[in-house]
């Protein structure tokens, strides 16, 4: 078995890097700071977790729907703890507002925008994410196709703002254009110190596609205002056929 020198090692390194800006992947500015994700961010390239860049959800059921806003409410928490403004934008405004605050964003600090049709929250999505004054876009819609999904990646490298898209019950996931696609599942909470009622929360977090990464999934909780690893990563190949609904 052929050993890599040093110099060969360090010429792969940078090809890989050529690759990705290539391929349009840029790291943040300071690509040391991590947003908390734990081992989640390792499975990004660079173990960075690509910033000015657009992240679809994948969600078929009303519980997705909630773990799936309530995981985002977290991501939002770490990309605006130095100040920043998020529109989040939808056809039905179902999201508890009060609720986003127990993830760390203040609600006042979310623009909410109610529009009739979903080509509607497309046109208002990438109108947002041309502004380099916000520091994130959510949109919650159903259909997304890979034109219209350049588009928004495209308008985001030039503003570094970052996208949400939240496809609840798509007819057809097909191919995007977006950095990661994931999958947010509610797991059953825990309670501090074995006590009644409802304990922290807890997601089974799939990512089922990562642009130059590796796909994997994870258990988090949410404890003390951050995100916590509580079980090892799997790769994608490995898991329950029930964890894999959709690819």
């Amino acid at each position: 078995m052929a050993v890599l020198t040093e110099d060969k090692r360090k010429l792969i390194g940078q090809l890989q890097k050529h690759l990705l800006r290539w391929q349009g992947f840029k790291s943040p500015e300071n690509s040391s700071e991590s947003i908390g994700l734990g081992s989640v961010e390792r499975a990004f390239p660079n173990a960075v977790f690509p910033i000015g860049s657009i992240h679809e959800f994948i969600g078929t059921t009303p519980e997705q729907a909630a773990a799936t806003s309530g995981f985002i409410g977290g991501i939002l928490a770490a990309l605006m703890r130095k100040g920043g403004v998020c529109l989040w934008i939808s056809t039905s405004n179902r999201l508890f507002p009060p609720a986003i605050k127990h993830f760390g964003v203040e609600p006042d600090r979310i623009i909410f925008i109610e529009a009739r049709r979903e080509k509607d929250i497309l046109w208002a999505l990438e109108e947002a994410l041309k502004c380099d004054r916000l520091t994130a876009a959510v949109a919650e819609l159903h259909e997304i196709d890979f034109n219209q999904s350049l588009r928004l990646q495209l308008a985001v490298e030039k503003s570094r703002v970052t996208g949400f898209v939240f496809r609840s019950n798509p007819l057809r996931v097909g191919n995007t254009a977006c950095a990661a696609r994931w999958q947010i599942t509610p797991l059953p909470s825990e309670s501090d110190a074995g006590m009644p009622g409802v304990g922290l929360p807890k997601w089974g977090v799939e990512l089922l596609k990562v642009r130059n990464g590796n796909p994997g999934y994870w258990e988090l909780k949410w404890s003390a205002g951050q995100f916590i690893t509580v079980s090892k990563p799997e790769k994608v190949s490995e898991l329950p056929m029930r964890n894999r609904k959709i690819g």
